[in-house]
C-alpha cells in the first residue's frame, strides 16, 4: 500500500488501547468461574505464572513482528518471511480467529447491553432465582431481540473503527478503558462492605491443592492466552502501529500487569456477592445473567449496582470486540488495497451476516437440529473451534516463526537498546524457541483428547 501507515499518538493511549483489547469478556465472564471450579488460589498462581512466562512473551513477540513489518497479521508475515510464503498461513489464523469470535461476542455482548436496560426498569424485583434465571433463558431464546442486539453493539463497534487508530480507536479506548477501571474500583470498594468478602478472600488467594491437577494448569495457561488476546492477530496489529522509540518488553509488561490486576479485582468484585448470599463460586458462565441479577436484588441500591455493573459488561465488550474489527479490516486494507471505509463495512456486515446463526442459537431459529447432531448449540460450536483449536494452532505457528522461521538479529534489533536488556533478551529468546511451543503442543494435545489429564 502506498498510504502512509497511520501510528499511535502517544504511549498512553497504545497501552490504553492495548489493555482495553485485553481486558475482554473472558476476565469478567470467564476468569470467575474458571478461578471457581480449579480450587482458588493455586489456580491464580499458576494464571499469573503463566501470564509471566508464556503470556507476556508471546505478546512481545507479536508486538514485534508487527512494528518491525508495520503491517497487519497476514503481511507482516509475508513481509519478514519472504523467502517461505507458506507461513502466512499463521497470519491467517489470526485473522479467522478474530473473525469467528465477533461473529458471536457480539451476540452475548449484545445480552449484556441489554441488562442495562432490564436493570433500570429493576426487571428482578420480587422475583425468585428460578425466575431470574427464566429470564435469561427467554432472553437468548428469543432469536428477534438477540439479533438487535447483536446489530446494535456491530454498529457501535464498526463506527468507533470507522474513525481510524487515533480517532477511533485510540480516542474512544482512552475513554471507555478508564471508565472501565473507575467503574470497577468502585464496585470493588463497595464488594469490601459485604459478608462474603473475606470467604472470597480465602478463597481465591488460599491453595487449595486437592482442588489442582495438571490439568489445571493447562487451563491456567490457555486463560493467559485467552485474556492476553494472543493468538488472534490483535496485538500484530496494534504493534504495527507503535513508534520505534517505545520500549516493547515494557509495554508487554505492563500490559500483562493490567490484565491480572483487572481480573484479580474482577473476582474479588463478584465472588464476594456470591459468598454474602451462600451460593457456589464453581458455578458456570450463567454467573454473569443468571444469578449476579438475583444477587444484586437483594442488596442496598440494587438498581444502581446492577446497571453500574452491566454498564461495565457492555464497556469491557466494546474495548476487546474493536480490535476483532480492526484486525479483519487492517488485512483487507493491505491485501486487497481497499479504503478503511470499505474494509470496516465489509468486516462489520460479514461479522453480522454470520453471527446470526449464533444470535439464534438457543431459539433454534436456523438450523433446528445442530445441537441434537453436534451436541452443542451453534454459538458454542464456534466458541470451541476458536478456543480449543485456532487460537492454540495460530499461538504455536506464532511461536515456532519466531523461534525459528525468523531471523533471530531481526527480533534482536527490535529489543530496546543497552546491556541491561540482553540479558532479557537472551531468557525471552530461550523460552520462545524451545518452552512456549511445547508448551503450547500440550494444551492442543490436551484438547484433541491425545492425552487426557482431567480430574475424574
Amino acid at each position: 500500500m502506498t498510504q502512509v501507515r497511520e501510528h499511535w499518538g502517544s504511549r498512553l493511549g497504545f497501552i490504553l488501547a492495548a489493555v482495553g483489547s485485553a481486558i475482554g469478556l473472558g476476565v469478567l465472564w470467564k476468569f470467575p468461574y474458571t478461578v471457581g471450579k480449579n480450587g482458588g488460589g493455586l489456580f491464580l498462581f499458576t494464571y499469573m505464572l503463566c501470564i509471566v512466562v508464556i503470556g507476556i512473551p508471546v505478546l512481545i513477540g507479536e508486538l514485534l513482528l508487527g512494528r518491525k513489518s508495520q503491517r497487519a497479521a497476514v503481511g507482516a508475515f509475508e513481509v519478514l518471511s519472504r523467502e517461505r510464503p507458506s507461513w502466512k498461513v499463521a497470519g491467517w489464523f489470526g485473522v479467522l480467529s478474530s473473525f469467528l469470535i465477533m461473529s458471536f461476542y457480539s451476540v452475548i455482548a449484545g445480552w449484556g447491553m441489554s441488562y442495562i436496560l432490564m436493570s433500570l426498569s429493576g426487571f428482578y424485583q420480587n422475583l425468585s432465582s428460578d425466575e431470574i434465571s427464566g429470564v435469561f433463558e427467554k432472553l437468548s431464546h428469543s432469536g428477534s431481540i438477540s439479533t438487535f442486539w447483536h446489530f446494535l453493539f456491530t454498529l457501535i463497534v464498526m463506527s468507533i473503527v470507522l474513525s481510524g487508530v487515533r480517532k477511533g480507536i485510540e480516542f474512544w479506548s482512552k475513554i471507555m478503558t478508564r471508565a472501565l477501571f473507575v467503574i470497577l474500583l468502585g464496585l470493588f470498594f463497595y464488594s469490601i462492605t459485604l459478608e462474603g468478602f473475606g470467604k472470597a478472600a480465602h478463597f481465591i488467594f488460599y491453595p487449595d491443592v486437592e482442588a489442582f491437577n495438571f490439568s489445571s494448569a493447562l487451563e491456567a495457561l490457555g486463560l493467559a492466552f485467552f485474556t492476553l488476546s494472543l493468538g488472534q492477530g490483535i496485538m500484530i496489529s496494534y504493534g504495527s502501529y507503535m513508534r520505534k522509540k517505545e520500549n516493547i518488553p515494557q509495554m508487554a509488561c505492563i500490559i500483562g500487569f493490567s490484565v491480572v490486576v483487572v481480573a484479580i479485582l474482577a473476582a474479588m468484585t463478584i465472588f464476594p456477592v456470591v459468598f454474602t448470599f451462600g451460593f457456589e463460586p464453581q458455578q458456570g458462565s450463567g454467573l454473569i445473567f443468571k444469578t449476579l441479577p438475583f444477587l444484586f436484588a437483594q442488596l442496598p441500591g440494587a438498581l444502581i449496582i446492577s446497571t453500574i455493573f452491566f454498564t461495565l459488561f457492555a464497556f469491557t465488550a466494546l474495548t476487546s470486540a474493536i480490535p476483532f474489527v480492526e484486525v479483519v479490516a487492517t488485512n483487507i486494507m493491505e491485501l486487497a488495497n481497499w479504503p478503511r471505509r470499505r474494509a470496516v463495512l465489509f468486516t462489520a456486515v460479514g461479522t453480522f451476516i454470520f453471527g446470526i446463526p449464533c444470535a439464534l442459537a438457543f431459539s433454534e431459529g436456523l438450523f433446528p437440529n445442530w445441537q441434537t447432531i453436534y451436541g452443542i448449540n451453534f454459538l458454542d460450536t464456534i466458541d470451541h473451534i476458536v478456543s480449543s483449536w485456532i487460537i492454540p494452532i495460530g499461538g504455536l505457528l506464532l511461536a515456532l516463526f519466531i523461534g525459528w522461521g525468523l531471523k533471530r538479529d531481526i527480533s534482536k534489533e527490535e529489543f530496546p537498546l543497552g546491556k541491561k536488556w540482553q540479558v532479557f533478551f537472551r531468557i525471552w529468546y530461550f523460552f520462545i524457541k524451545w518452552i512456549i511451543p511445547v508448551t503450547i503442543f500440550f494444551i492442543i494435545l490436551q484438547k484433541s483428547g491425545v492425552i487426557n489429564l482431567y480430574r475424574t
